[in-house]
Protein backbone atom coordinates (compact mmCIF):
# COMPACT_ATOMS: atom_id res chain seq x y z
CA UNK A 1 0.00 0.00 0.00
CA UNK A 2 2.63 2.77 0.95
CA UNK A 3 4.40 2.03 -2.40
CA UNK A 4 0.98 2.97 -3.95
CA UNK A 5 1.08 6.57 -1.75
CA UNK A 6 5.31 7.01 -3.10
CA UNK A 7 4.21 6.68 -6.99
CA UNK A 8 1.36 9.14 -6.29
CA UNK A 9 3.64 11.17 -4.85
CA UNK A 10 6.38 10.98 -7.09
CA UNK A 11 3.57 11.62 -10.02
CA UNK A 12 1.77 14.68 -8.77
CA UNK A 13 4.84 15.98 -8.26
CA UNK A 14 5.92 15.96 -11.77
CA UNK A 15 2.67 16.80 -13.35
CA UNK A 16 2.85 19.91 -11.09
CA UNK A 17 6.56 20.19 -11.97
CA UNK A 18 5.82 19.97 -15.62
CA UNK A 19 2.92 22.12 -15.13
CA UNK A 20 5.26 25.14 -14.18
CA UNK A 21 7.69 24.52 -16.58
CA UNK A 22 4.97 24.66 -19.28
CA UNK A 23 3.51 27.92 -17.98
CA UNK A 24 6.45 30.21 -16.78
CA UNK A 25 9.51 29.01 -18.68
CA UNK A 26 8.24 27.58 -21.92
CA UNK A 27 7.58 29.95 -24.51
CA UNK A 28 5.25 29.12 -26.71
CA UNK A 29 1.21 27.83 -26.38
CA UNK A 30 0.56 24.53 -25.07
CA UNK A 31 -2.22 22.54 -26.60
CA UNK A 32 -2.54 19.57 -24.51
CA UNK A 33 -5.89 19.65 -23.23
CA UNK A 34 -5.26 18.05 -19.66
CA UNK A 35 -3.55 20.87 -17.58
CA UNK A 36 -3.51 21.63 -14.00
CA UNK A 37 -3.42 25.45 -15.16
CA UNK A 38 -5.95 25.52 -17.62
CA UNK A 39 -8.29 23.92 -15.08
CA UNK A 40 -7.33 26.18 -12.58
CA UNK A 41 -8.12 29.11 -14.30
CA UNK A 42 -11.29 27.83 -15.88
CA UNK A 43 -13.03 27.11 -12.58
CA UNK A 44 -11.92 29.94 -11.05
CA UNK A 45 -12.78 32.26 -13.74
CA UNK A 46 -16.16 30.79 -13.90
CA UNK A 47 -16.97 30.65 -10.21
CA UNK A 48 -15.31 34.72 -10.07
CA UNK A 49 -17.21 35.98 -12.94
CA UNK A 50 -20.65 34.00 -12.59
CA UNK A 51 -21.06 36.62 -9.40
CA UNK A 52 -19.89 39.24 -11.91
CA UNK A 53 -22.52 39.05 -14.43
CA UNK A 54 -24.99 40.11 -11.49
CA UNK A 55 -23.86 43.25 -11.13
CA UNK A 56 -26.00 45.81 -12.53
CA UNK A 57 -23.60 48.39 -12.26
CA UNK A 58 -20.52 48.72 -14.47
CA UNK A 59 -18.13 50.46 -12.85
CA UNK A 60 -18.63 48.63 -9.33
CA UNK A 61 -18.76 45.18 -11.91
CA UNK A 62 -15.72 46.41 -13.68
CA UNK A 63 -13.76 47.06 -10.15
CA UNK A 64 -14.74 43.41 -8.99
CA UNK A 65 -13.71 41.50 -11.79
CA UNK A 66 -10.19 43.57 -12.33
CA UNK A 67 -8.94 41.67 -8.79
CA UNK A 68 -9.57 38.41 -10.72
CA UNK A 69 -6.18 38.58 -12.85
CA UNK A 70 -3.38 39.73 -9.77
CA UNK A 71 -5.24 37.19 -7.44
CA UNK A 72 -5.59 34.27 -9.70
CA UNK A 73 -2.27 34.45 -10.36
CA UNK A 74 -0.98 34.70 -6.43
CA UNK A 75 -3.52 31.61 -6.16
CA UNK A 76 -1.92 29.50 -9.12
CA UNK A 77 1.48 29.83 -7.30
CA UNK A 78 -0.02 28.91 -3.59
CA UNK A 79 -1.69 26.06 -5.37
CA UNK A 80 1.70 24.84 -6.94
CA UNK A 81 3.71 25.15 -3.55
CA UNK A 82 1.31 23.37 -1.68
CA UNK A 83 0.66 20.82 -4.38
CA UNK A 84 4.79 20.32 -4.04
CA UNK A 85 4.35 19.95 -0.78
CA UNK A 86 2.24 18.02 -0.51
CA UNK A 87 3.16 15.48 -3.23
CA UNK A 88 6.99 14.57 -1.43
CA UNK A 89 5.28 14.34 1.67
CA UNK A 90 3.32 11.45 0.18
CA UNK A 91 6.42 10.29 -0.93
CA UNK A 92 8.44 10.76 1.91
CA UNK A 93 5.53 8.81 3.60
CA UNK A 94 5.40 6.07 1.04
CA UNK A 95 8.47 5.71 1.45
CA UNK A 96 8.08 4.58 4.88
CA UNK A 97 11.27 7.78 6.09
CA UNK A 98 11.38 7.87 9.68
CA UNK A 99 12.06 11.24 10.46
CA UNK A 100 13.87 12.06 14.37
CA UNK A 101 10.41 12.25 16.32
CA UNK A 102 9.01 9.81 18.58
CA UNK A 103 7.76 7.49 17.05
CA UNK A 104 9.11 8.13 13.80
CA UNK A 105 6.34 10.37 12.13
CA UNK A 106 3.45 11.10 11.25
CA UNK A 107 1.92 11.99 8.14
CA UNK A 108 1.34 15.92 9.80
CA UNK A 109 5.35 15.66 10.65
CA UNK A 110 5.20 14.20 6.74
CA UNK A 111 3.69 17.63 5.94
CA UNK A 112 5.79 19.87 8.36
CA UNK A 113 9.16 19.07 7.04
CA UNK A 114 8.02 18.96 3.31
CA UNK A 115 6.93 22.36 3.65
CA UNK A 116 10.45 23.36 5.51
CA UNK A 117 12.49 22.15 3.07
CA UNK A 118 10.51 23.53 0.41
CA UNK A 119 10.39 27.20 1.32
CA UNK A 120 14.42 26.25 2.60
CA UNK A 121 13.59 27.35 6.24
CA UNK A 122 16.31 25.30 7.75
CA UNK A 123 14.97 25.00 11.06
CA UNK A 124 16.49 21.01 11.38
CA UNK A 125 13.98 20.38 14.24
CA UNK A 126 12.81 17.12 12.37
CA UNK A 127 15.43 15.37 9.73
CA UNK A 128 14.96 12.10 8.17
CA UNK A 129 16.88 8.94 9.16
CA UNK A 130 17.25 6.63 6.46
CA UNK A 131 19.50 7.69 3.17
CA UNK A 132 16.28 7.59 0.75
CA UNK A 133 14.39 10.34 2.97
CA UNK A 134 17.85 12.48 3.06
CA UNK A 135 17.95 12.01 -1.01
CA UNK A 136 14.63 13.40 -1.46
CA UNK A 137 14.97 16.09 0.75
CA UNK A 138 17.96 18.03 -0.91
CA UNK A 139 15.54 17.43 -4.26
CA UNK A 140 12.46 19.37 -2.40
CA UNK A 141 14.80 21.60 -1.09
CA UNK A 142 16.30 22.62 -4.59
CA UNK A 143 13.27 21.98 -6.58
CA UNK A 144 11.32 24.81 -3.74
CA UNK A 145 14.77 26.98 -4.01
CA UNK A 146 14.07 27.16 -7.98
CA UNK A 147 10.35 27.62 -8.16
CA UNK A 148 11.05 30.79 -5.26
CA UNK A 149 13.24 32.09 -7.87
CA UNK A 150 11.07 31.09 -11.71
CA UNK A 151 8.14 32.97 -9.37
CA UNK A 152 10.22 36.44 -9.02
CA UNK A 153 11.18 36.54 -12.40
CA UNK A 154 8.50 35.63 -13.82
CA UNK A 155 5.86 38.47 -12.16
CA UNK A 156 7.64 41.40 -13.66
CA UNK A 157 7.55 39.96 -16.95
CA UNK A 158 4.09 39.65 -17.16
CA UNK A 159 3.91 42.94 -15.55
CA UNK A 160 5.75 44.22 -18.57
CA UNK A 161 3.82 42.84 -20.90
CA UNK A 162 0.89 44.28 -19.15
CA UNK A 163 2.27 47.30 -19.27
CA UNK A 164 3.51 47.68 -23.40
CA UNK A 165 -0.24 46.44 -24.38
CA UNK A 166 -1.93 49.58 -21.68
CA UNK A 167 0.49 51.92 -23.29
CA UNK A 168 -0.97 52.13 -26.58
CA UNK A 169 -4.80 51.53 -25.71
CA UNK A 170 -4.57 54.90 -23.42
CA UNK A 171 -2.67 56.25 -26.83
CA UNK A 172 -5.65 55.50 -28.20
CA UNK A 173 -8.15 57.75 -26.74
CA UNK A 174 -7.29 61.04 -27.90
CA UNK A 175 -7.83 59.44 -31.81
CA UNK A 176 -10.66 57.01 -31.42
CA UNK A 177 -12.58 58.16 -28.30
CA UNK A 178 -13.53 55.31 -24.96
CA UNK A 179 -14.65 53.29 -25.90
CA UNK A 180 -13.16 53.67 -29.06
CA UNK A 181 -15.12 53.53 -32.62
CA UNK A 182 -13.96 52.86 -36.46
CA UNK A 183 -15.38 56.33 -37.24
CA UNK A 184 -13.59 58.44 -34.25
CA UNK A 185 -10.60 57.17 -35.92
CA UNK A 186 -11.30 57.43 -39.53
CA UNK A 187 -12.62 60.61 -38.74
CA UNK A 188 -9.67 61.91 -37.14
CA UNK A 189 -7.53 60.72 -40.02
CA UNK A 190 -9.52 62.20 -43.04
CA UNK A 191 -7.20 64.93 -44.03
CA UNK A 192 -3.70 62.56 -43.24
CA UNK A 193 -4.13 59.61 -44.76
CA UNK A 194 -0.47 58.91 -44.23
CA UNK A 195 -1.10 59.11 -40.67
CA UNK A 196 -3.44 56.43 -40.56
CA UNK A 197 -0.87 54.19 -42.47
CA UNK A 198 1.73 54.77 -39.41
CA UNK A 199 -1.13 54.11 -36.72
CA UNK A 200 -2.15 51.25 -38.80
CA UNK A 201 1.44 49.69 -39.00
CA UNK A 202 2.00 50.52 -34.85
CA UNK A 203 -1.12 48.43 -34.34
CA UNK A 204 0.43 45.60 -36.48
CA UNK A 205 3.19 45.44 -33.90
CA UNK A 206 0.83 45.80 -31.02
CA UNK A 207 -1.52 43.01 -32.06
CA UNK A 208 1.50 40.71 -32.54
CA UNK A 209 2.99 41.30 -29.44
CA UNK A 210 -0.47 41.02 -27.86
CA UNK A 211 -0.45 37.56 -29.62
CA UNK A 212 3.22 36.38 -28.68
CA UNK A 213 2.92 37.62 -25.08
CA UNK A 214 -0.91 36.24 -23.97
CA UNK A 215 -0.46 32.80 -25.47
CA UNK A 216 2.86 32.85 -23.47
CA UNK A 217 0.91 34.02 -20.49
CA UNK A 218 -2.73 33.33 -21.35
CA UNK A 219 -3.58 34.80 -17.40
CA UNK A 220 -3.08 38.60 -19.12
CA UNK A 221 -6.44 38.06 -21.06
CA UNK A 222 -7.95 38.48 -17.48
CA UNK A 223 -6.00 41.61 -16.70
CA UNK A 224 -8.28 44.98 -17.37
CA UNK A 225 -7.44 47.94 -18.41
CA UNK A 226 -7.54 50.84 -16.18
CA UNK A 227 -10.41 52.93 -17.21
CA UNK A 228 -13.87 51.11 -17.06
CA UNK A 229 -14.97 51.84 -20.85
CA UNK A 230 -11.46 50.73 -22.01
CA UNK A 231 -10.22 47.35 -22.84
CA UNK A 232 -7.66 45.36 -24.72
CA UNK A 233 -10.61 43.12 -26.72
CA UNK A 234 -12.09 46.51 -27.32
CA UNK A 235 -8.97 48.45 -28.97
CA UNK A 236 -8.18 45.69 -30.75
CA UNK A 237 -11.87 45.38 -32.32
CA UNK A 238 -12.03 48.75 -33.27
CA UNK A 239 -8.36 48.21 -35.15
CA UNK A 240 -9.99 45.19 -37.04
CA UNK A 241 -13.03 47.63 -37.82
CA UNK A 242 -11.36 49.83 -39.44
CA UNK A 243 -8.53 48.13 -41.01
CA UNK A 244 -11.60 46.16 -42.91
CA UNK A 245 -13.30 49.79 -43.70
CA UNK A 246 -9.96 50.69 -45.17
CA UNK A 247 -9.59 47.66 -47.05
CA UNK A 248 -12.80 47.78 -49.38
CA UNK A 249 -13.82 51.56 -49.17
CA UNK A 250 -11.75 54.63 -48.27
CA UNK A 251 -10.61 56.24 -51.43
CA UNK A 252 -6.81 56.76 -51.50
CA UNK A 253 -6.03 55.03 -48.48
CA UNK A 254 -3.52 52.65 -47.62
CA UNK A 255 -4.86 49.66 -48.15
CA UNK A 256 -1.94 47.34 -48.29
CA UNK A 257 -0.94 48.32 -44.96
CA UNK A 258 -4.70 47.76 -43.59
CA UNK A 259 -4.77 44.34 -45.33
CA UNK A 260 -1.24 43.43 -43.01
CA UNK A 261 -2.76 44.76 -39.76
CA UNK A 262 -6.35 43.45 -40.33
CA UNK A 263 -4.45 39.98 -41.01
CA UNK A 264 -2.49 40.19 -37.36
CA UNK A 265 -4.77 41.52 -35.55
CA UNK A 266 -7.22 38.67 -37.00
CA UNK A 267 -4.55 36.21 -36.00
CA UNK A 268 -4.26 37.31 -32.62
CA UNK A 269 -8.41 37.04 -31.73
CA UNK A 270 -7.93 33.59 -33.40
CA UNK A 271 -5.49 32.04 -31.58
CA UNK A 272 -6.26 33.65 -28.26
CA UNK A 273 -9.89 32.49 -28.44
CA UNK A 274 -9.03 28.97 -28.99
CA UNK A 275 -6.11 29.38 -26.01
CA UNK A 276 -9.33 30.39 -24.00
CA UNK A 277 -11.46 27.70 -25.40
CA UNK A 278 -14.16 29.69 -26.68
CA UNK A 279 -15.93 28.76 -30.10
CA UNK A 280 -17.06 31.49 -32.26
CA UNK A 281 -20.42 32.74 -31.65
CA UNK A 282 -23.57 34.06 -34.00
CA UNK A 283 -23.40 37.41 -32.57
CA UNK A 284 -25.60 40.56 -33.02
CA UNK A 285 -25.01 42.90 -36.00
CA UNK A 286 -22.73 45.58 -35.16
CA UNK A 287 -22.84 47.18 -38.15
CA UNK A 288 -26.99 46.94 -39.45
CA UNK A 289 -27.64 48.74 -43.09
CA UNK A 290 -28.98 51.49 -41.58
CA UNK A 291 -26.06 51.86 -39.46
CA UNK A 292 -23.72 51.81 -42.10
CA UNK A 293 -25.63 54.18 -43.58
CA UNK A 294 -24.95 56.87 -41.03
CA UNK A 295 -21.56 56.03 -40.79
CA UNK A 296 -20.68 56.45 -44.34
CA UNK A 297 -22.80 60.16 -44.39
CA UNK A 298 -20.35 60.43 -40.93
CA UNK A 299 -17.31 59.52 -42.30
CA UNK A 300 -17.98 61.77 -45.87
CA UNK A 301 -18.56 64.72 -43.83
CA UNK A 302 -15.48 64.45 -42.54
CA UNK A 303 -13.70 63.75 -45.82
CA UNK A 304 -13.39 60.46 -45.80
CA UNK A 305 -15.35 58.73 -49.14
CA UNK A 306 -16.65 55.35 -48.45
CA UNK A 307 -17.64 53.52 -51.69
CA UNK A 308 -21.14 52.52 -52.04
CA UNK A 309 -22.90 49.79 -53.94
CA UNK A 310 -23.93 46.05 -53.16
CA UNK A 311 -20.12 45.32 -53.82
CA UNK A 312 -19.10 47.32 -51.14
CA UNK A 313 -21.56 45.90 -48.19
CA UNK A 314 -20.89 42.11 -49.38
CA UNK A 315 -16.98 42.61 -49.48
CA UNK A 316 -17.44 44.42 -46.03
CA UNK A 317 -19.71 41.80 -44.59
CA UNK A 318 -16.75 39.19 -45.87
CA UNK A 319 -14.35 40.77 -43.89
CA UNK A 320 -16.25 41.29 -40.78
CA UNK A 321 -17.50 37.85 -40.77
CA UNK A 322 -13.69 36.15 -40.42
CA UNK A 323 -13.79 37.61 -37.13
CA UNK A 324 -16.68 39.36 -35.12
CA UNK A 325 -17.54 35.87 -34.19
CA UNK A 326 -14.27 35.15 -32.37
CA UNK A 327 -14.39 38.64 -30.71
CA UNK A 328 -17.69 38.02 -29.86
CA UNK A 329 -16.72 34.87 -28.12
CA UNK A 330 -14.39 36.47 -26.60
CA UNK A 331 -16.57 39.34 -25.09
CA UNK A 332 -18.84 36.86 -23.82
CA UNK A 333 -16.59 34.96 -21.99
CA UNK A 334 -14.24 37.91 -20.31
CA UNK A 335 -17.16 39.92 -19.93
CA UNK A 336 -15.30 42.79 -21.96
CA UNK A 337 -18.51 45.25 -24.20
CA UNK A 338 -17.77 45.26 -27.74
CA UNK A 339 -17.39 48.77 -29.02
CA UNK A 340 -19.97 50.15 -31.86
CA UNK A 341 -18.73 51.32 -35.01
CA UNK A 342 -20.20 54.82 -34.81
CA UNK A 343 -19.88 56.85 -31.42
CA UNK A 344 -23.25 57.94 -31.53
CA UNK A 345 -22.61 60.79 -28.98
CA UNK A 346 -21.79 57.83 -26.74
CA UNK A 347 -17.86 57.83 -26.79
CA UNK A 348 -15.56 60.24 -24.90
CA UNK A 349 -12.18 60.93 -24.35
CA UNK A 350 -10.56 60.11 -21.05
CA UNK A 351 -8.38 62.71 -20.98
CA UNK A 352 -11.05 65.22 -21.42
CA UNK A 353 -12.20 64.20 -17.48
CA UNK A 354 -11.52 64.74 -14.28
CA UNK A 355 -12.13 63.57 -10.87
CA UNK A 356 -14.16 67.13 -10.06
CA UNK A 357 -16.97 66.69 -12.99
CA UNK A 358 -16.15 65.95 -16.36
CA UNK A 359 -14.43 68.76 -17.47
CA UNK A 360 -15.13 68.72 -21.07
CA UNK A 361 -15.36 72.74 -21.35
CA UNK A 362 -11.82 73.94 -19.42
CA UNK A 363 -9.79 71.38 -21.70
CA UNK A 364 -11.77 72.20 -25.07
CA UNK A 365 -10.84 75.76 -24.34
CA UNK A 366 -7.16 74.92 -23.81
CA UNK A 367 -7.19 72.90 -27.02
CA UNK A 368 -8.97 75.07 -28.58
CA UNK A 369 -9.11 79.07 -27.20
CA UNK A 370 -11.86 80.24 -30.05
CA UNK A 371 -13.98 77.29 -29.90
CA UNK A 372 -16.74 78.64 -27.46
CA UNK A 373 -16.93 82.67 -29.34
Amino acid sequence: MRWLIALAGGLWIFVIGWDTFEAVVLPRRVTRRFRTTRMFFRTTWWAWSALGRRMRARGRRETYLSFYGPLSLLALFAAWAASLIVGFALLQYGLGTRLSVEGGGTVLHQLYMSGETFFTLGYGDIVPRSVAGRIVVVIEAGMGFGFLALVIGYVPILYQAFSRREVAITLLDARAGSPPTAEELLRGHGEDLDELSDLLREWERWSADVLESHLSYPVLSFYRSQHDNQSWLAALTTVLDTSALVIVGVEGACQRQAQLTFAMARHTVVDLAQVLAQQPLAAPDRLPPEELTRLRASLGAAGVMLHAGAGFDEKLSELRGMYEGFVAALSEYLLMPLPAWRAGGRSRENWRTTAWGNGRATLRQFVDPHEDD
